[in-house]
């Protein structure tokens, strides 16, 4: 099987074209400035020609910088432009399946409600963001394409994202939830969301949004008892939330609070089974993969 992927370098990519190598699948890496620029919305000619699968996971990160307008910009414009440029050479190049990188936050903030797929968009900037993200893949599935919208949680990796910045302070004993630690927090090991995205890649059935989350989410402070069990520290501290927004700002610390209790009912349905399907197991898989 022939598979591009873009965002190839970041810590979803570099995962998920290891497993696909190490299992003999050929793996186009699709360099910036070489197979395409998402930047400019182009891709170059003929390089999707006779893939099987494009997995599309390129993007500004979302928590990497304050939100100023212009990051705002960025962060969806990298997204939209982007996925428009990869859903046309889909298009042209008739590609069987692309699985285009979305996520969980397009639900908004539903509070303690358990939401699967079939959960309405929410109104803040991230939710825009990730409809109009999901949209842009319009050309592809017009012209045949089978579209899925991977709808990713937090994934727990101790090599880069939200755990790799968290670690070292719950190592030294000074970790804790944030405020009353009752927002959900929406999860998936770095191993299970590869081979949900292998999955979706293999099975013809699933189409549309589908969510890449553990079927177990957890509240922050749960999210913090399991770490510290984990890692046989004590997690007795609780970070005021007014300190994150004085760092990150209001409107990042609100979307990275909102409380998101996401479920993978179409995984599920599928048939899908997660290796990590608990907190525990997934932070315990975390620091040691």
């Amino acid at each position: 099987m022939r598979v591009a992927v873009t965002g190839s370098s970041g810590l979803i990519g570099s995962a998920l074209t290891a497993s696909l190598t190490a299992d003999g699948h050929e793996v186009i890496r699709m360099q910036r400035g070489q197979q395409w620029d998402p930047v400019a919305g182009s891709v170059a000619p003929g390089v999707l020609d006779g893939v099987d699968a494009v997995v599309n996971l390129a993007g500004e990160g979302v928590a990497e910088k304050r939100w100023t307008e212009e990051q705002k910009q960025r962060i969806r414009d990298s997204r939209v432009v982007g996925t428009t440029a990869i859903a046309e050479a889909c298009a042209a190049a008739k590609v069987p399946t692309l699985v285009s990188g979305s996520a969980v936050g397009v639900y908004g903030a539903p509070g303690a409600t358990i939401v699967d797929e079939s959960q309405r968009p929410g109104d803040d900037f991230l939710a825009g963001v990730v409809t109009a993200w999901e949209a842009a893949t319009a050309a592809a599935e017009s012209a045949g394409t089978r579209v899925v919208h991977a709808r990713t949680g937090i994934v727990q990796s101790a090599r880069g994202g939200a755990l790799k910045r968290q670690l070292l302070p719950f190592k030294l004993g000074l970790g804790g939830k944030i405020g009353s630690g009752d927002f959900y927090v929406s999860w998936i090991a770095l191993e299970d969301e590869v081979r949900a995205l292998r999955f979706a890649i293999d099975t013809p059935s699933l189409t549309g949004p589908v969510n890449l989350t553990a079927p177990n989410p957890v509240t922050n402070a749960e999210w913090t008892k399991a770490l510290g069990r984990v890692l046989h520290r004590p997690t007795f501290l609780t970070v005021p939330p007014i300190a994150l927004r004085l760092a990150l700002g209001g409107e990042l610390v609100d979307s990275l609070l909102a409380s998101q209790r996401v479920v993978p009912r179409k995984l599920l349905d599928a048939g899908f089974e997660f290796r990590y399907p608990t907190i525990d197991e997934g932070l315990a898989a975390a620091l040691t993969t």
